[in-house]
C-alpha cells in the first residue's frame, strides 16, 4: 500500500498579473508579470484546459505598463510581434523562438502608461460601412427587421467566430503603427516595421491640467520608495490611455485630468474633447480615465477611477450611456469579436458585462416605420478574483497548436465511439471567444463571451507560478532525502525527515502525513539577476543554476567537525559556457548537461570542469554540423544506466542523444501537435521514454528502436476518455523506483493519475463501474446494518424472521462480490488534491512525497489586501 508524506510549510509567492494580449490570431493569450516574467498561453486539442507553452523571464527591474501582439510583416510571423512598454519608459519585444526579451525603444525619459496598435486593413474596410449605421447611437431601419433583442444577440455571437476568421485572411500592406501614452502628456506614434527597432513618426500636443498626484502613485505597482520619487516628479497632465479608431484616422487618449481627447492622426491637432467627471460621480479634475476601448460602430467606452463605464458617439463626443456599477477603478475594457458585447474590470474585482440591445422608438405618424435606436445595457457581472483585476483580453481558441487555414474544419469520424470534443466546459468550444482576466491574485480566468452570467468561470492557472523542484531520494549523506526547491532569486536545499507514525494511504480528501524539512543551504544571486533554471545531482553532492549571465555550479559537503552544519563550495565551468534555459545531471552525477540559449547543448564533466562536447539539435544527423537553427530546448531527461539523453524544445519537438557515442541518435516532430508537459524514462526499461502532451495523450517511445513502444502501438489512441479530461495540465511525472514496476503517477495540480503500462487499458464504462463501486459498497452497507436493526426488530416480535434472514444472506453475498471487485487494481485510477499541488515525485518503492499548499495561505503572502466584501447579517 503506498503511503503519503504531505509538506505544506514550502514558501510560495506567486506575481501579480500586469498586462494581457492576445496574439494576431487569437489563439494564444501573453500575461505579464509583475515580477518581469512572460507566459504564453493556449488551448490544446483534446485538452480540459490551459497549456503555459513557454515561459521567457525577462528583466525583473522593468515592470510592464501595457502590452499589445501586433501584426507586421513577415517579421511577426503568424502570430505578430508582442510588444510590451514600461514605467520606466522604454519598449520591448518578446522573441517567442530565442526566448528572451529585448529592447527595441530606448527609454524616452519619461514612463509610458498604455500602447496601441494600429488596426488591421481590413478592420479599416469594415469600420467605414459600419459607423455609416451607427452614427450617433441611431441604427440604420433597414439592418432592424423587427426582431426582438434575444434574436439579434444570438446572430451577434454566432457572427463572433466569423469576424475573427476574416481577420486572419488579410496581410498588412504596410507597417503598424504604435500610439504610445505618455507620462508627460503626449501621445507618441512610432512605426513598427521589420527593422530591428520602432521608428519614429510623430507626437501629438501635450496636454495640461491639475490632477492628484497620489492617485496616479497608488496606481502602480512599484516598490513603495519609487513610487515616493514619482510623486514629486509627476507632470501635471499625464496621458494614461490610449486606443485608435477602427479607421485608423483617429486616435482617442485619455488623461488624469478627466478628458478624453480626439486626435487627427494625419493633421496632429484635436477635434474635440469629452469632460467625462460632468454629470458623473465626480469632477473633471478628480478623474482619471484608466481604459479606452473604440468600437467598429463609432462607439467609444471609456473607464475612470470613479468606477463608472460611459459610451460615447465617436463621431461627435456626446455621451450616450453611462454606467456606475463599479466600486472603485475601472482598470481594463475588452470586446466581443463581433463588437456587439463589452466586459470591463476594476478594483473591485468583478468583471461586468454590457451588451448592445435594440429599443423601439414610436411615432406618432403611422405611415412611418418605428425608428430604432441602439443602448448598452447592463447585463451581470461575475466576481471570480479576490483582488484587482488589472487586464482583459478576448482570445478564441483553434483545433491544434500549429497554425491551422481559417477555413480548414475538423472531420469528425463515423464509428461506434464518439470523436472527442474540443471542450472542458459545455461553454468551450472550437472558434468560441473566450473572456480572460487577470490580476493582483495572480490568477487567469476564461468566461463564456457568448454566456457570460450562465456558466462560471475557469480557473486557467490553479497553481500559478510554480516553483521548480527536485528531489534526491537517496541522497550519499546517510541516505538522507535532499529537496532542492528554486526561488526568483535564490536555491533552497532542504533535508526531508519522515514522520512513519503519521503516514496514511493516498485518498480523495485526506491530508495525509506531515513531513519536516529541514534547511541544509540557501545560495542566493545577484540583486540585479533571476534565476532561471536549476538542477541537483542524483547523489546530492552536486548542484548548479544558471541567471540570465552563466550557469553555475556547486559542491555539497558535510562539515565533519559538526554533524549539524554544511558546506558549499563553488566549483568552476569552462570559460565561455552560455546561460542555460535548462540543466540536468547524468544519472551517476559525472556530468552536467547545459542546454543553452544559443540552442547548443553542452556536456561538461564535473570532477575535471572540462567541456566534453556540444551538441547542435537537428531535425536529420547530417545537418548536426550546421549552425544551430532549432527552437530553444526547455525540457532534458536523462536515463538510468547513462545511455540516453532526451531534449524537448518549447515547441514539443523531441530530440534524443547518446551519450556514450555522442551523437543525435532521433527526432520525432510534435506529437499530436501538441506541446510535452512532462517525461522521463521508466526505471524498468531505459530505452523506454514517457512523454505527456498537452493534449493530454500519453505515449510509450521505444528510444533504441526509433519508433511508438509496444504500449503506444496499442492504446495511444484508445485512452480513456476520463483521462483525456484529466483536471489541469500535466506537470510531473513520477515512477516508483524499481526494476521491476512497470507504473507511473501522473499529477497535476488538481489531481493524480495511476497509469500501469503492463496492464491492459479499461474503457470509460468499466473505470466508471470500477469508481461507482465505492459508493455502492457504502449504499449496501447501510442497507445492511438497517435490514439487522429490523432483523433484531423483527426477532423480539417473532414475525418475519426466516424471510429475513434469507434476505441477509443474500445481501452478504453481494456485499462479498463487490468487496472482491473493489479489491481489484484498475488501470488509470484517479485521486483529487484538496489543495494545489507542486510536487509529486517517490521516496520509496512503497512511500510517495507530496508538496502542497492551502491557497488562503499564499493570498496572505501577498502585497496587496484582498477586495472586501460586507457579509449580510453579520
Amino acid at each position: 500500500m503506498l503511503k503519503v508524506h504531505r509538506i505544506s510549510s514550502v514558501e510560495w509567492k506567486p506575481s501579480a498579473v500586469v498586462a494581457l494580449a492576445t496574439s494576431a490570431d487569437g489563439s494564444q493569450v501573453a500575461a505579464a508579470r509583475a515580477d518581469g516574467s512572460l507566459e504564453i498561453w493556449l488551448v490544446s486539442p483534446g485538452s480540459v484546459g490551459w497549456h503555459c507553452q513557454l515561459t521567457i523571464h525577462g528583466d525583473p527591474n522593468s515592470r510592464v505598463s501595457s502590452m499589445v501582439w501586433c501584426r507586421s510583416g513577415p517579421r511577426g510571423g503568424p502570430l505578430g510581434r508582442l510588444l510590451s512598454s514600461s514605467i520606466d519608459g522604454s519598449v520591448s519585444e518578446w522573441d517567442l523562438f530565442d526566448l528572451r526579451q529585448k529592447k527595441v525603444l530606448d527609454s524616452i525619459g519619461v514612463s509610458i502608461w498604455q500602447i496601441a496598435a494600429e488596426p488591421c486593413n481590413d478592420l479599416q474596410l469594415d469600420a467605414k460601412q459600419e459607423i455609416k449605421s451607427y452614427e450617433n447611437g441611431d441604427a440604420n431601419p433597414s439592418t432592424i427587421s423587427g426582431a426582438d433583442e434575444e434574436d439579434n444577440s444570438e446572430s451577434e455571437d454566432e457572427d463572433d467566430g466569423k469576424n475573427a476568421r476574416e481577420i486572419q485572411m488579410h496581410n498588412d500592406a504596410k507597417n503598424t503603427r504604435l500610439a504610445i501614452a505618455c507620462d508627460d502628456g503626449c501621445v507618441r506614434i512610432y512605426t513598427v516595421s521589420d527593422e530591428e527597432k520602432l521608428t519614429y513618426n510623430r507626437t501629438l500636443p501635450r496636454v495640461s491640467g491639475e490632477t492628484s498626484a497620489l492617485r496616479i502613485v497608488e496606481k502602480l505597482f512599484v516598490p513603495r520608495f519609487i513610487k515616493l520619487l514619482m510623486s514629486f516628479s509627476m507632470f501635471a497632465g499625464r496621458t494614461l490611455s490610449v486606443t485608435w479608431s477602427s479607421d485608423a484616422n483617429r486616435i482617442y487618449s485619455g488623461s488624469s485630468d478627466g478628458f478624453i481627447r480626439c486626435w487627427d492622426v494625419k493633421l496632429a491637432h484635436e477635434i474635440y474633447r469629452i469632460t467625462v467627471g460632468r454629470g458623473g460621480l465626480g469632477s473633471g479634475s478628480d478623474l482619471c480615465i484608466w481604459s479606452l476601448l473604440s468600437l467598429r460602430c463609432g462607439t467609444i467606452v471609456s473607464g475612470d477611477s470613479s468606477g463608472g463605464v460611459q459610451f460615447w458617439d465617436g463621431q461627435f463626443g456626446t455621451l450616450l450611456q453611462a454606467h456606475s456599477y463599479h466600486k472603485g477603478d475601472v482598470n481594463a475594457l475588452a470586446a466581443a469579436p463581433s463588437h456587439s458585447r463589452v466586459f470591463s474590470a476594476g478594483s473591485d474585482g468583478q468583471v461586468i458585462l454590457y451588451k448592445l440591445s435594440s429599443e423601439a422608438v414610436g411615432s406618432s405618424d403611422r405611415k412611418f416605420v418605428p425608428d430604432a435606436v441602439k443602448k448598452w445595457i447592463y447585463v451581470g457581472y461575475v466576481r471570480a478574483h479576490t483582488h484587482d483585476v488589472r487586464a482583459l483580453t478576448v482570445a478564441t481558441p483553434i483545433s491544434h497548436e500549429a497554425d491551422l487555414p481559417p477555413d480548414e474544419k475538423v472531420k469528425k469520424s463515423r464509428g461506434p465511439r464518439k470523436p472527442l470534443d474540443f471542450s472542458y466546459h459545455k461553454w468551450a468550444h472550437l472558434s468560441v471567444p473566450m473572456l480572460i482576466s487577470a490580476g493582483d491574485d495572480t490568477k487567469l480566468f476564461a468566461y463564456s463571451v457568448k454566456e457570460f452570467t450562465k456558466f462560471s468561470p475557469h480557473d486557467i492557472c490553479p497553481a500559478p507560478q510554480r516553483m521548480p523542484m527536485q528531489l534526491v531520494p537517496k541522497s550519499v549523506f546517510n541516505k538522507t532525502p535532499l529537496l532542492l526547491i528554486q526561488a526568483a532569486h535564490w536555491l533552497d536545499i532542504y533535508s526531508v525527515r519522515l514522520k512513519n507514525h503519521t503516514v496514511s494511504d493516498i485518498g480523495p480528501g485526506t491530508s495525509g502525513g506531515p513531513a519536516s524539512i529541514d534547511l541544509v543551504a540557501r545560495v542566493k544571486c545577484k540583486v540585479s539577476r533571476k534565476i532561471i533554471c536549476s538542477t541537483i545531482s542524483s547523489s546530492g553532492t552536486s548542484f548548479a543554476y544558471s541567471d540570465h549571465v552563466k550557469p553555475n555550479l556547486f559542491e555539497l559537503k558535510r562539515n565533519k567537525s559538526s554533524k549539524s552544519s554544511w558546506i558549499v563550495n563553488k566549483r568552476q565551468l569552462p570559460q565561455g559556457l552560455p546561460y542555460a534555459h535548462f540543466m540536468v545531471f547524468s544519472s551517476d552525477s559525472t556530468r552536467l548537461l547545459l542546454a543553452g540559449h544559443d540552442r547548443r547543448i553542452y556536456v561538461v564533466d564535473v570532477g575535471s570542469a572540462e567541456l566534453v562536447h556540444a551538441f547542435t539539435p537537428c531535425r536529420k544527423d547530417e545537418y548536426e554540423s550546421l549552425p544551430p537553427s532549432e527552437p530553444p530546448i526547455t525540457k532534458m531527461f536523462t536515463s538510468s544506466d547513462g545511455q540516453w539523453l532526451a531534449a524537448i524544445n518549447c515547441f514539443g519537438d523531441v530530440y534524443t542523444f547518446n551519450l556514450e557515442t555522442l551523437r543525435q541518435h532521433w527526432f520525432i516532430s510534435r506529437l499530436d501537435g501538441a506541446s510535452v508537459t512532462a517525461g522521463g524514462f521508466t526505471p524498468r526499461n531505459s530505452n523506454i521514454l514517457i512523454v505527456s502532451t498537452s493534449s493530454n495523450q500519453v505515449y510509450a517511445l521505444d528510444v533504441e528502436a526509433k519508433q511508438l513502444g509496444e504500449w503506444s502501438m496499442r492504446h495511444t489512441f484508445s485512452l480513456p476518455r476520463t483521462y483525456q479530461e484529466f483536471p489541469g495540465e500535466v506537470i510531473g511525472l513520477s515512477f516508483q523506483p524499481s526494476s521491476s514496476s512497470s507504473s507511473v503517477i501522473v499529477y497535476s495540480p488538481r489531481a493524480t493519475c495511476l497509469i500501469d503500462f503492463g496492464m491492459p487499458v479499461d474503457s470509460d464504462d468499466e473505470l466508471a463501474n470500477g469508481q461507482g463501486l465505492t459508493s455502492k459498497l457504502q449504499s449496501n452497507e447501510a442497507n445492511g446494518q438497517e435490514l439487522t436493526s429490523k432483523l433484531q426488530s423483527n426477532e423480539a416480535n417473532g414475525q418475519g424472521l426466516t424471510s429475513k434472514l434469507q434476505s441477509n444472506e443474500v445481501l452478504k453475498r453481494k456485499l462479498q462480490e463487490l468487496e472482491t471487485k473493489q479489491s481489484d487494481k484498475k488501470n488509470f485510477e484517479f485521486c483529487a488534491f484538496r489543495d494545489p499541488v507542486l510536487f509529486v515525485e517517490h521516496l520509496s518503492k512503497n512511500s510517495l512525497l507530496v508538496i502542497d499548499k492551502p491557497w488562503i495561505q499564499v493570498v496572505d503572502t501577498f502585497d496587496t489586501q484582498p477586495v472586501h466584501r460586507h457579509v449580510f447579517g453579520t
